[in-house]
Order: C-alpha cells, then structure tokens, then sequence
C-alpha cells in the first residue's frame, strides 16, 4: 500500500469528526494595519480607530474579511502535521465561505476543522476537504465558515 493509500484510508475513518483546533491568535491593530499596506485596502473602517469608534456599531476598527481568512493557513499549521510520505501542501480553494462576524480589533481567534472528505485525484494527489470555522473568543456566532480544499502531495511512485 503506498503513502497516499495510506493516508487516505485513515483519513476516510476520520470523515465528520473533528480532526484539530488550533491555538488562539490576537488581532491587533498592527496585525491590520500592516495587511491594509500589502493589500493597499485603507478603508477607515479597518485603519482609523477614533473614526471607526465614533460612526460604526463595532465600537472600534475590524479587521478585514480576508485577513481573518488569511489566517486559516496558520491554524492550519496547528492542526495538520505532515503525513508520512507528504512532500508539499497546496491551498485549493473553497468551496463554501461566509464571513458571519466582524472582528474587532484586539480580539482572538482560533480555527477549528473537520473533515468532509478526502478523494484521491492521481498516485500522488489527495484532495481533502475541511469546514473551517474560525471562532472569536467569547463570541457566540464565529468569525467565519468555509469549505476549504487542501491537496496533499505525495512522493512519486
């Protein structure tokens, strides 16, 4: 059996589970002000705190919506160590992606991952889909949910 046979058998016994949560990670508003510079998105809603305070019902800046997908990578790395024979990981896409809550500057957030399915794509191509959930610490309703898709690469036969 090679590796990816391997993989995707244990894999499959892990469908609808929980398979990892990461560790909590402060958005602060360097962390969104530096991801305005590379994105060049300035919008005061996310850059100016006195502004953002005074006419917004968040009390303050968020961050953007696609700096807090950004992340999923780093909570990924929390969660999915490499598997034997694994040569490299490539980010997908989505399948699904909804932004439910803003998050406010200064707040935390963690990723939380379970598995939908895993397909093998080629000898050395497996496709594994996770919901992604990443939560906002002392929030009810997460920051967001998404269907993301990962192949994972194996060495060749």
């Amino acid at each position: 059996m090679t590796a990816l046979q391997e993989a995707q058998k244990d894999l499959e016994a892990k469908i609808g589970t929980e398979v990892g949560v990461s560790n909590w990670i402060e958005v602060d508003q360097a962390m969104i002000d530096q991801f305005a510079e590379t994105t060049h998105d300035h919008q005061w809603i996310h850059v100016d705190p006195a502004r953002a305070a005074a006419e917004t019902p968040f009390g303050g800046t968020i961050a953007h919506g696609f700096l807090t997908l950004s992340l999923a990578s780093r909570f990924a790395y929390d969660c999915f160590p490499v598997l034997p024979g694994q040569v490299m990981g490539i980010n997908y896409g989505f399948n699904r992606l909804r932004f439910l809550n803003p998050v406010r500057a200064g707040a935390r957030l963690r990723g939380r991952f379970v598995l939908k399915s895993v397909t093998a794509r080629s000898a050395t191509d497996l496709l594994r889909e996770n919901t992604l959930t990443i939560e906002i610490d002392g929030q009810t309703t997460p920051a967001l949910v998404a269907d993301w898709l990962g192949l994972v690469v194996f060495e060749g036969a």
